[in-house]
Order: C-alpha cells, then sequence, then structure tokens
C-alpha cells in the first residue's frame, strides 16, 4: 500500500495576509493555497511546516489523516472567548491537550491505532479550501466559542476512549445537551472514534439544553468516574448487541417459516395437478434430450415420463 496523508488548514476569523501567505507558500509547491486555506497530499515525503506552529501563528482549524490510522484535530480560539482554565478541565492527555500562547487557546485532537489501514482520501473540490473533511468539523468551534462546551466534553470522551484516562478519575462537568448533538459534533465524535456506547451512556447525566447556563448542573447525577462510565458502557453494548441477536433470529425465523410455507403451497399445487406436471416434466426431457433415444427408452421403462405411443 502506498503511503496517504492528508493535510487541511482554515483560517475561520481573518484571512492570511500577503506576507503569511507568502510564508506558507515556501513550505509547499503542490499545495492549493487561498488567503483562507491550505490543502495537500502526500504520496510520498512529508509535509515541511509544523502544524502546530502554523495554527498557533495563521490558522483556526487543522485537519490531519494518514493512511497508517492517525488522526488529527487541532482548533484555535481567542483566549477572550475560551478560557484557558476551561480547555484544562476537559484536555490534559495526549489524545486530547490544550495550550494557550496568551492570545489563543488551542485544542489538539488526535486519534492512533495499531491496525493502520484506515482512512478516507480527501479532496479539496473547487480548489476553495472547502470541499474537505474540516469543513464538516469546523462549525462546531463557533458553538464553542459562544459557550457550548460539548466539543470539550467529546474530547474528553475522546480520551478516555483512547485509554488515556485513569479508571478512578472524576469526569468533567457534563455540558447540557449531550444527547442531541449538532452534525458538526457528531462528524468530531466518527472522525474520532468516540465509543458511541460510551457517549450514550456519559449523556445520560446530561440535562436539555435551557435558558441557563451554557455548562449548566450535572443535573442532579454525581460526577461519575471513567471506571464507572466504562462499565455502563460494556453493560450497553452488551444489552444491544443481545437485542440485535435476537431481532436477527426472529427474522432469520421468520424467513425460514417464509420459505417453508411457500415449498409447502409448491407441493400442495403440484400434487394437486400431478397429471399435468409430469406431462410438462415430460415434453420438457424429450425437448432438452431429442437425440438421446437410449435414456429416453432407459425413463420409459421405469415408468418416469408419458410414452408418445401410449
Amino acid at each position: 500500500m502506498s503511503e496517504y496523508q492528508y493535510y487541511e488548514f482554515q483560517a475561520v476569523d481573518l484571512p492570511l495576509d500577503a506576507k503569511a501567505l507568502a510564508a506558507v507558500r515556501a513550505l509547499s509547491t503542490r499545495a492549493r493555497i487561498t488567503p483562507t486555506s491550505f490543502v495537500n497530499t502526500y504520496q510520498w515525503g512529508d509535509f515541511k511546516g509544523n502544524p502546530r506552529a502554523l495554527v498557533e501563528r495563521y490558522y483556526d482549524a487543522f485537519l490531519y489523516t494518514a493512511n497508517w490510522g492517525t488522526r488529527q484535530v487541532m482548533l484555535r480560539l481567542p483566549a477572550t472567548l475560551l478560557d484557558p482554565k476551561t480547555a484544562e478541565q476537559y484536555c490534559t492527555t495526549d489524545a486530547a491537550s490544550s495550550w494557550s500562547n496568551g492570545e489563543h487557546v488551542i485544542l489538539d485532537l488526535t486519534y492512533d491505532t495499531e491496525d493502520g489501514g484506515e482512512y478516507e482520501e480527501y479532496e479539496d473540490e473547487g480548489g476553495g479550501g472547502g470541499g474537505g473533511r474540516l469543513a464538516s468539523i469546523v462549525a462546531a468551534r463557533a458553538d464553542l466559542a459562544h459557550g457550548d462546551l460539548r466539543l470539550l466534553y467529546l474530547a474528553w470522551l475522546h480520551a478516555v476512549t483512547s485509554g488515556d484516562v485513569d479508571s478512578d478519575d472524576v469526569e468533567p462537568p457534563v455540558p447540557p445537551s449531550l444527547a442531541d448533538l449538532p452534525a458538526p459534533l457528531q462528524s468530531l465524535a466518527t472522525f474520532l472514534h468516540v465509543d458511541d456506547d460510551l457517549l450514550a451512556v456519559a449523556a445520560q447525566a446530561s440535562p436539555p439544553l435551557n435558558t441557563g447556563s451554557p455548562t449548566g448542573p450535572d443535573n442532579g447525577h454525581g460526577r461519575r468516574t471513567v471506571a464507572r462510565l466504562r462499565a455502563d458502557a460494556d453493560h450497553r453494548r452488551a444489552e444491544r448487541e443481545r437485542l440485535a441477536a435476537e431481532r436477527s433470529a426472529r427474522e432469520r425465523a421468520a424467513r425460514d417459516r417464509a420459505a417453508a410455507l411457500a415449498r409447502t403451497r409448491h407441493l400442495d399445487a403440484l400434487a394437486r395437478d400431478g397429471e399435468s406436471a409430469w406431462k410438462r416434466v415430460d415434453a420438457l426431457i424429450r425437448d432438452t434430450y431429442p437425440n438421446r433415444p437410449a435414456l429416453l427408452q432407459r425413463l420409459d421403462r421405469a415408468g418416469l415420463t408419458a410414452n408418445p405411443a401410449d
């Protein structure tokens, strides 16, 4: 399998000026670069730039994927819109980290698998920077900037799914409406392979969206440990798989009953019309094997066909 790497950057709040564009273009002669985007793929070699440095300096969003299984998303927000301490409540691991460069807070969400080979090839349709996978995720950044912390909780769940959080650690504050994710957050969860059952049990402590605080209370639930969340997710998964197996067995049994009924009806119809059925069989044999007189004679002697002389 040939090597494949995909890099996509987006400038959301401000486009790059001429000086910044020149600096970025110096990093690649093949990339599609506009004042708001940078997209490139590599089948061999590596990108000369440092994605972390580029996000700190120029870009508000970054997405990376490779055919050996690595996936990464970085999002940059003004520190005036996202408190670094809030980000640190959710992102303190290798899989989900955050830092501040003073002016901005940057989130880095990374997925790695030892299996490799799981990737999709993205292309920038039209060369405008909006055709790649990042377009389906970047809108979640605006919601986070307006106080919706579901993205941060998803980042923490991603770290739990990746095994980067200790079992006795306690979950951070659970934001409201976790069970009703908008499309950009669903896309992010899918991209990072957040465990669906883990997300479902985590959402049980998430209150509906209301006019109160954006982060809301934990709906009367005590903060759960990672061990508790994993156990609940395992139980949900086992129950879901049991119900799916039962449903599959019922469907298979229904198909078998329908097939048996159809066969019985067919045999009954043949029994009611046995003579004409044998005549049709006889005609078919004689039409198919007109040049096999020995075969036809043996069938006649065995009484399995109607003798034309009869």
